[in-house]
């Protein structure tokens, strides 16, 4: 009976290891990607994208299994001035009405300490993808002090990137081609969803007399994981 057991908590194991991620939304209206680049050497242009909406699945404890998705609205771009705005978007730059958006997907995570990690990811902007490292700064990890009081997430990020990486090299005697990134972002815990752990693979055995009660355990933990990555 015992190794039965023991076999059916290893099975179970991958489950509770991934289940500690917690799923927070990005908070649109608190969360900012500043820009900065090269004005023909006059100064450092300076833009914001607001409204930028994703997820984060994240363990505090291991920052290594978190996962990171974000889109980021570029026709809402603001560089100060309407004509600006526009000429930004235009098609030889960032072609907004082709490619209104822009998306991050992290692909690893390496933690520096409690609270720095660099953060890998895919970059996909104007229909290109590269790879881009954030070093992120976790700010706070706590309840809000005003209602609905939910548990809220808050980052801070800085990252260079080559525009010419994307396509977007015109006006190269005019703008700079690296580009700074910071991002000031806020995530709420999303109270109905849960980051959807992987199902462990199926326990092989050559004992074909385990018992019901510890196949039919078996059965309900895989079933309950399989619900909770269909409905995360």
């Amino acid at each position: 009976m015992l190794p039965r057991l023991l076999l059916l908590i290893c099975s179970l194991l991958p489950v509770a290891a991934l289940a500690a991620n917690e799923r927070y939304r990005l908070d649109p209206v608190h969360t900012r990607v500043l820009f900065a680049i090269d004005h023909a050497g006059f100064s450092q242009a300076l833009g914001t994208v607001s409204g930028s909406e994703g997820v984060l699945d994240f363990d505090p404890q291991d920052w290594t299994t978190a996962r990171l998705d974000v889109v980021v609205p570029i026709t809402r771009l603001d560089l100060g001035d309407g004509k600006w705005n526009q000429a930004t978007l235009a098609r030889n730059l960032l072609d907004g009405e082709h490619f209104p958006q822009a998306r991050f997907v992290s692909t690893r995570i390496e933690p520096i300490d409690a609270n720095h990690a660099r953060v890998f990811g895919q970059l996909t902007l104007r229909g290109v993808s590269r790879e881009v490292m954030l070093d992120v700064t976790l700010n706070a990890l706590k309840r809000h002090p005003l209602p609905p009081f939910r548990r809220t997430l808050g980052v801070s990020a800085t990252a260079t990137l080559s525009r010419a990486d994307f396509g977007i090299s015109a006006w190269p005697s005019v703008i700079g081609d690296q580009v700074a990134l910071r991002i000031e972002a806020e995530a709420v815990r999303d109270a109905g969803a849960e980051a959807a752990p992987a199902i462990p693979a199926p326990a092989t055995t050559t004992d074909n007399s385990l018992d019901d009660a510890a196949e039919a355990a078996l059965k309900a933990a895989q079933d309950a994981a399989t619900q909770t990555e269909t409905h995360p």
